[in-house]
């Protein structure tokens, strides 16, 4: 029974410090862009995906391990958190010229 304990708290330890190096990097950014918000969705093994939209517009990913940590991290840097990534909050993004000739698959 101890030995599941000690492993458990590693788990826990390491969760948390993902969480909180997570909420150091979405705060950054919403500092920089005059707020944020963000949307956490699942990637399968990979983790999940927190997409962040500055309010002027910039965006930015990041992976978290799991859909709870990056959750756990988008609450911590104190960023609202939407449930989907609907028309509205899609409509907040900026996007340059890059973007455009990349999805329409013109790659120069």
């Amino acid at each position: 029974m101890a030995d599941t304990e000690q492993v458990d708290a590693k788990v826990d330890a390491k969760s948390e410090r993902q969480v909180k190096r997570l909420a150091h990097q979405i705060g950054t950014f919403a500092k920089a862009h005059g707020g944020a918000e963000g949307n956490v969705a699942y990637l399968g093994e990979r983790g999940a995906r927190i997409a962040l939209v500055g309010e002027d517009g910039e965006w930015g990913n990041l992976v978290a391990p799991s859909v709870e940590v990056g959750r756990r991290a988008v609450e911590k840097a104190g960023v609202a958190l939407q449930d989907d990534f609907d028309g509205e909050f899609a409509a907040k993004i900026r996007t340059s010229g890059y973007e455009w000739k990349r999805m329409a698959g013109i790659q120069l």
